[in-house]
């Protein structure tokens, strides 16, 4: 487990028991590193300045206690946003019927990059309508997954 994973299994259990869930930890830089931390509601209803506050403060405090990181770092804490990444087992059923744009690690059949309606699960393959086929990917081999901006996507957003 790296820094991220050692962070995430760290700051959960605090996070949920304010009513939110960590979707993703990232750690960039080198000098002053960033710790990214996006969370989301339990509830499903949309994250606020002050819930990133609230996670801020309680997450500030475990890891000046744990000291995962040596030396000074920046934390954000942030919602995922409308076009959020595909993190989870559970996102790539959640958003299914969205647009998606997915990286692969390795090619298949000759490419990187595919977009189009996510479809969910089938086992350890995320499912994706590509026009008229349907495309199956490792999940274990994605590299990066975001949900697109559509109009579909805000007004589900707006709820």
């Amino acid at each position: 487990m790296g820094i991220e994973g050692r962070i995430r299994e760290l700051i959960s259990p605090s996070v949920e028991d304010l009513g939110y869930e960590v979707v993703r930890v990232l750690v960039s830089g080198r000098t002053r590193p960033t710790v990214q931390i996006m969370v989301e509601r339990r509830d499903g209803t949309a994250i606020t300045l002050e819930d990133c506050g609230a996670v801020s403060r309680a997450v500030s405090a475990l890891l000046d206690v744990e000291d995962p990181i040596a030396g000074a770092y920046v934390l954000e804490v942030s919602s995922p946003g409308i076009d959020r990444p595909l993190i989870r087992r559970q996102d790539y059923e959640r958003f299914a019927g969205f647009e998606a744009r997915i990286e692969m690690a390795m090619p298949i059949a000759g490419q990187r990059r595919f977009k189009g309606r996510l479809l969910g699960l089938a086992g350890e393959e995320v499912r994706l309508a590509v026009g008229e086929a349907e495309v199956r990917l490792p999940l274990g081999e994605v590299r990066r997954a975001k949900l697109v901006l559509s109009d579909e996507l805000f007004a589900a957003a707006k709820g």
